[in-house]
C-alpha cells in the first residue's frame, strides 16, 4: 500500500509557508449526485496516522479518519457542484468549480494550495498541481477522505429519497443494479444527463 508522507508539504514549510492547503475531489465518475471537494489545513509536520488515498481505505477506516481530521486540522473547508450543474458546465469544470467552493469555505487563506490531478483551477491562490497527489501528499490524502465521507453521506440522504436506484450501495456509479434500475425507471432529478448511460 502507497502510504502518503508529508515529503511535499516539508519542502514548502522549509521555504516559510505556514498555510498549505490540500485540495481533492470525489465523485467525476458517478452517473447520479454531486461532485464534491474538500480543502484541509493542518499545522506544520502534524501528520495522523492511517490516512491513505480514500480509495485505499473501508469506509468505516474513512468514517473514523474524516471525523479525526475534522478536529486535528486548523480549517476544513466543502465545495459542492450539483447534477443541474454538471450537465450545464460538464464535469471537468464541475469539479475545478468544486475545488475553489472548498478552498474558499477553509476560513483563512491559504498562502500555497495541492491539488490532486494535472489541472488547477482558475483563482488567486498559489498552488500545484499534484498528479497522483492523494497517494503521496498527506494533505491531499486528507483532504481526499473528507470529500468521499461527505459525498457519501449525501448518496445515502437520496437514497431514501430514490430508493429504486440503491444509492447507499453504488453511491451512484454505473454498477449493473443501478443501469437496470435506470432502465426500469428512466433518470431522476440527481441524474446527470449529459452523462452516456445507456
Amino acid at each position: 500500500m502507497i502510504i502518503p508522507t508529508l515529503e511535499i508539504e516539508k519542502k514548502l514549510w522549509g521555504e516559510g509557508l505556514q498555510l498549505l492547503a490540500g485540495v481533492d475531489e470525489v465523485g467525476r465518475g458517478p452517473l447520479a449526485g454531486p461532485v464534491v471537494a474538500a480543502a484541509v489545513i493542518f499545522d506544520p509536520y502534524f501528520y495522523l496516522e492511517g490516512v491513505r488515498d480514500s480509495k485505499m481505505l473501508s469506509a468505516k477506516k474513512r468514517e473514523v479518519l474524516a471525523e479525526q481530521i475534522h478536529h486535528t486540522a486548523v480549517a476544513v473547508g466543502l465545495g459542492v457542484v450539483d447534477a443541474p450543474v454538471i450537465d450545464r458546465i460538464n464535469i471537468r469544470q464541475a469539479a475545478l468549480r468544486a475545488m475553489r467552493l472548498a478552498v474558499e469555505d477553509l476560513g483563512v487563506e491559504p498562502e500555497m494550495v495541492l491539488v490532486d490531478g494535472k489541472d488547477l483551477p482558475d483563482w488567486p491562490y498559489r498552488s500545484r498541481a499534484v498528479v497522483k497527489g492523494d497517494q503521496t501528499s498527506f494533505t491531499i490524502a486528507a483532504a481526499s477522505i473528507v470529500a468521499k465521507v461527505i459525498r457519501d453521506s449525501f448518496m445515502v440522504e437520496y437514497a431514501a429519497q430514490f430508493p429504486q436506484y440503491h444509492f447507499e450501495s453504488n453511491k451512484g456509479y454505473g454498477t449493473a443494479e443501478h443501469l437496470e434500475a435506470l432502465r426500469t425507471f428512466g433518470p431522476c432529478e440527481i441524474h446527470r444527463k449529459s452523462f452516456h448511460w445507456k
